[in-house]
Order: structure tokens, then C-alpha cells, then sequence
């Protein structure tokens, strides 16, 4: 009988503003509509009742990211991409946030957007759960028509950032034209970011991966795409005072919310220098490939370096590499320690390295090997006796150094 009664939904409609306007007139207070990465697609506008949260959702077109942190801790969101039921959002004054009523809108086991409603003089009642039910089912056609062109408008995203980064566009006027036709402002300066997954990026990590890129309020992001287990990205440093410490903190962040929300541990993240010619946009991702080598092949040492120009020594090991290759260099004091080593079943070689690892400083290297730092002093001794080392001698030092990294480096 009441479902008889309650069908309000079941009309026509050009535009998702004027059914904003219907279930706000059935409902009888303030509704947003927005898609599956919180951007605005509609909302009632003949109601001036709202609060702070919905108001920078309008002027933003897209709910603020503080916003959005704020209703994952709270459980709200995951529990929106689980369940086809209304749920009570309590009031967050510290987000602006008012008591609302959220419903996500589904297209089988898929979450295509979400519909709010601010509960201003009083509370939903059931009935009113019931309608805001049927509101969601009603608009989905809707958001489907929506998302079928944005996809197709995404292939075209991609197929140009490919472009860009094999070099099939070398003109700078002509790279300035695709962006303009694609809409999209072309800034003065760029990076690359490039986060390494430990498997292939599956579709619902896309669905992720999407989601938490186009939630982001830190950086602008221009393309994006993925290769297998790389998710590749092109920004926007123009707005950057330190470019570099903002990049390095929007990679972490990623890097931290991909794990927190969603299980996904281990992605290594990388960044290029910064561009001025879109035509070095090539040459920007292969810095990033190779201080993606380096970090998967020394992942201790460089777990704090994220791009090429902090890679120090590391930037000439394959020129290194080359020349050991055309000449019978062996490290004397390496060797010595090496048959040691074999010889006593000691680890004299990776006291070394950790010695040196931590800039001889003797205890910081000892609690990295818990050892005491006299014990850490003796054999300190033993490996400048054996290997016949100055460790006064920095020129010493540093050829230890580059020639243990350079034995890892080869996989001896």
C-alpha cells in the first residue's frame, strides 16, 4: 500500500538539478547528489538552509578533503560502499558537518555516486528512508549516461599521456593543442609520479586508485594511467613554493591512505625533476624508471629517496659498472674480509656496511646491529687489522662504500 502511495520518483527528468529539487520538495529538506569521487553533480537550490560542509560543496564542486578524511575515520564511507540501505551521518562540528541521511546509488555491485540529505528541523522517518530509497534507484540511469561519457573522454586522457610518454609528440605546439582540445590548462611547470605496486593493478584497485586521485585537494593532477603493476601520473607544480618537499609528501600520503583503506602495502613511489617543456615529458618517466631501479635493488638504503637528483652515487652506478667490466679492479680490503668472513663464519663485511651505512657514526650503527657500541668499536678494529683500512682516510671510506654497494648492485 504505502509503496503505492510513495512513488514520487517515477517521472521523467532533464537534468539531475531538477531532481535534486524532487527529492528535496518529497523529503523536505536540502539534498547533494554527487558521483563515486565525491564531486558534485547536483543539489536543491531553493533551500537556504544548510551548514559549512554543504556550502563548500557547492562553491567547490566537490566535497572538501578534510571532509572526506574526516567520514572514512568515522566509518561512513566504507559502510556507504557496503550497504544499499540509508545510514545516519551524526554531526562532526569540527568538519562543519550537520546530521544528514546518506544513500549510496548502485548499478548491480557497483557504487556510482551518493545522495545527501541534511536533516535541518527534524529527522527522517522511515517512510522518508523508504523514498530515499527509491530516489537512488530512480537516478541511476542517470549517473550510468554520466559515467559512460566520462569513460570515453578518459580513453582519450590516455591515449595522449601515452603519446607523451613514448615521445610520439615532439612538437611543443602541436603537445599545447591536445591539451587545449582535451580541456585542459596546460601549467608551467610538471612532474612525473610514478607509484610501483607489487602486483599488477587489478580493476577494483583502479576503482581505488581513481577515487583517491580525484579526491586529492594537495596537488592538481593532469593525466594519469596504468601499466600493469605502475600507476603513472602527470601534475602540476606551479602552485609548489618547495616543490619537491610537496611531492615527496602527497607520495607518502598516497602511498599511506592506499594501505589504511584499502590493504594495499608495499607500493614504491617515485617522482621526476621538474619540466618547463612538455616535450621532456619522456625523459621525466624514464628518470623515474631508473630511480625505480635503484630503490628495488637497494630498497634499504634509499627508502627515503623518492627522486633522481637525491639519488647521490647512485645516479653512476651503471657508468661504475661499466668500467669494472673493462678492467681487473677487486677491492684488496673487501677481498680480505670476504675470505675472512667464509673462513670464521663472521659477518665482518656487513658490520661494514652498516657502519658506513650510518655515516660512521658508531651508535647509531651499533643499535642498528644490536651490539654495544665497545663491542661495535673491537670489531671495527679487527676489519681496519685485516683489510688493512684507515678509517681516518674519507677517500678510503668512500671507495668501501661504493664498492659494497656496487658487490649488491651485481648480485654478488
Amino acid at each position: 500500500m504505502s509503496s503505492k502511495l510513495h512513488d514520487p520518483f517515477k517521472t521523467s527528468f532533464d537534468s539531475l538539478d531538477e531532481y535534486a529539487d524532487l527529492i528535496s520538495q518529497v523529503l523536505k529538506c536540502p539534498i547533494t547528489i554527487e558521483d563515486a569521487n565525491h564531486r558534485l553533480l547536483a543539489y536543491s537550490t531553493h533551500d537556504e538552509r544548510t551548514d559549512p560542509a554543504r556550502i563548500s560543496t557547492i562553491i567547490g564542486r566537490r566535497v572538501p578533503e578534510k571532509v572526506i578524511n574526516q567520514l572514512w575515520k568515522e566509518g561512513t564511507i566504507p559502510t556507504l560502499l557496503k550497504t544499499k540501505e540509508p545510514i545516519r551521518v551524526k554531526n562532526m562540528e569540527e568538519i562543519g558537518l550537520s546530521h544528514r541521511v546518506a544513500i549510496s546509488i548502485w548499478k548491480q555491485d557497483e557504487v556510482l555516486g551518493f545522495i545527501w540529505a541534511l536533516e535541518i528541523d527534524q529527522s527522517l522517518k522511515e517512510e522518508d528512508l523508504a523514498l530515499l530509497k527509491k530516489a537512488a534507484d530512480a537516478v541511476k540511469n542517470k549517473l550510468l549516461q554520466l559515467q559512460t561519457r566520462k569513460n570515453k573522454k578518459e580513453e582519450r586522457f590516455q591515449e595522449f599521456f601515452w603519446k607523451l610518454l613514448t615521445g610520439h609528440l615532439k612538437d611543443q605546439e602541436e603537445i599545447l593543442e591536445h591539451f587545449h582540445a582535451l580541456q585542459i590548462n596546460p601549467p608551467a611547470t610538471f612532474a612525473i609520479l610514478v607509484f610501483q605496486f607489487k602486483k599488477n593493478i587489478s580493476s577494483k584497485e583502479e576503482q581505488w586508485i581513481s577515487y583517491l586521485l580525484q579526491t586529492n585537494q594537495r596537488i592538481k593532477i593532469l593525466l594519469y594511467t596504468i601499466d600493469c603493476n605502475q600507476l603513472i601520473v602527470l601534475v602540476s607544480t606551479d602552485t609548489f613554493q618547495n616543490p619537491f618537499s610537496e611531492l615527496e609528501q602527497f607520495v607518502q600520503v598516497f602511498v599511506e591512505k592506499m594501505n589504511e583503506r584499502y590493504g594495499i602495502k608495499d607500493i614504491i613511489s617515485v617522482f621526476s625533476s621538474i619540466y618547463e617543456d612538455y616535450q621532456l615529458i619522456g625523459k621525466a618517466y624514464e628518470e623515474t624508471q631508473s630511480v625505480l631501479a635503484i630503490k628495488n635493488k637497494f630498497p634499504y638504503e634509499t627508502k627515503h629517496i623518492y627522486n633522481y637528483h637525491k639519488l647521490g652515487i647512485y645516479q653512476f652506478f651503471d657508468l661504475l659498472l661499466e668500467k669494472r667490466k673493462v678492467e681487473p679492479y677487486e677491492n684488496y680490503s673487501l677481498k680480505k674480509l670476504h675470505e675472512y668472513d667464509q673462513k670464521h663464519n663472521s659477518h665482518l663485511v656487513k658490520t661494514l656496511e652498516v657502519y658506513l651505512n650510518n655515516d660512521a657514526n658508531i651508535n647509531d650503527a651499533a643499535k642498528e646491529l644490536n651490539v654495544h657500541a665497545n663491542t661495535l668499536t673491537y670489531r671495527l678494529k679487527r676489519i681496519a687489522e685485516i683489510g688493512e683500512i684507515n678509517f681516518k682516510d674519507p677517500n678510503q671510506k668512500m671507495m668501501l662504500y661504493l664498492d659494497l654497494k656496487l658487490e649488491k648492485y651485481k648480485g654478488i
